[in-house]
């Protein structure tokens, strides 16, 4: 089993005299730069002079300059903005004011991975991705807690980017609930492949499917939205707080059977060979298919991405959700 590191194991203190670079101030950005100042590091922001985010960031105590200046000025410079993005602004802005013993961070391995940015082999390459959204890091680490973290070293100039990556860490709340080291590559690759085959595209195509096969059987579209849709976030808290033991311990013994007997039957072997697949398009060494379309499309004006958004906010599905949650006051809490 890999090792898990704590804040015991991490030295905050060594990245206490240098300054940090938060490239872009999003749910992501917004979330460890807040966290990384509140661990006493020394905490700039980076923005387009003409970025919505600039006042928001301004009001909530952070130092922000342009992108070029941040980066000319910090030791380290954590880029937080999408993914399609980073490689041109890379080029123009941050490359060109990088010198020795500075550290470019990340915390998606997709430009450095699929070599959208190739850093000089001067300067520390290395990682810190929370596992968890940009509100769940902030909301957990003022709690007192802290969400897992994923560190990787891409490129070890001065020798101490393990030791920066683990205080970096640290800093955002990782050390609380554990660091787990793993490789661009592997980072890259299996978050992909978890978004595209099971946490977004996988579920959200099984709860369509589902909503679909009942409609078109001739139930109810509120009920049907409710059986395939509402219902998932109970089924989903149980299995994030128990796997899916506890999830089974908790439904009803028909469910559970049905769990067993018709699971199988739709997440069969042709579904399997399906996530096979998709793994093979995200792959960097068997072409690298998934990365080439999504950046071709994204920086072409991204049609194709357009066009599916609309296809699916269209769903009937959505038109049903929206009257439905409408109802449940709750929700705006």
């Amino acid at each position: 089993m890999a090792q898990l590191y704590y804040d015991a194991d991490c030295d905050l203190e060594s990245l206490k005299k240098s300054t940090i670079a938060v490239i872009g101030y999003g749910s992501q950005g917004a979330a460890q730069a807040k966290n990384m100042q509140e661990s006493g590091l020394n905490v700039i922001i980076g923005l387009k002079p003409t970025s919505s985010s600039v006042a928001v960031a301004k009001a909530e105590g952070f130092e922000v300059m342009s992108v070029a200046e941040a980066a000319k000025k910090a030791d380290i410079i954590q880029i937080l903005i999408p993914d399609q993005t980073q490689g041109e602004l890379y080029k123009k802005e941050i490359a060109p004011n990088l010198s020795a013993g500075k550290a470019l961070v990340f915390s998606h391995g997709f430009n450095i991975h699929y070599d959208e940015i190739k850093p000089p082999a001067d300067v520390d390459v290395y990682m810190v991705a929370p596992k968890g959204p940009g509100y769940l890091v902030r909301r957990v680490f003022t709690e007192g807690g802290g969400v897992p973290c994923l560190i990787a070293i891409h490129q070890d100039a001065t020798g101490k980017a393990k030791q920066r990556a683990l205080a970096h860490a640290s800093g955002v709340g990782g050390g609380r609930a554990g660091i787990l080291e793993t490789s661009f590559r592997e980072e890259t690759e299996t978050d992909l492949f978890g978004e595209q085959a099971v946490l977004c595209g996988g579920i959200s195509h099984l709860i369509q499917s589902g909503f679909e096969t009942l409609i078109e059987a001739g139930y109810d579209p509120e009920i049907a939205y409710f059986e395939c849709l509402h219902e998932t976030k109970l089924i989903i808290d149980l299995i994030y707080e128990g796997g899916l033991e506890k999830m089974r311990y908790y439904v009803s013994d028909t469910a559970e059977y049905g769990d067993y007997v018709s699971g199988p039957r739709v997440i069969d072997g042709h579904v399997k060979q399906k996530m096979k697949e998709v793994l093979h398009d995200i792959q960097k060494d068997k072409g690298g298919k998934f990365a080439k379309d999504f950046l071709g499309d994204l920086q072409s004006g991204g049609k194709q991405f357009d066009r599916m958004r609309k296809i699916e906010e269209n769903h009937p599905i959505e038109k049903v959700g929206k009257k439905l949650r409408g109802m449940m006051k709750w929700l705006n809490k």
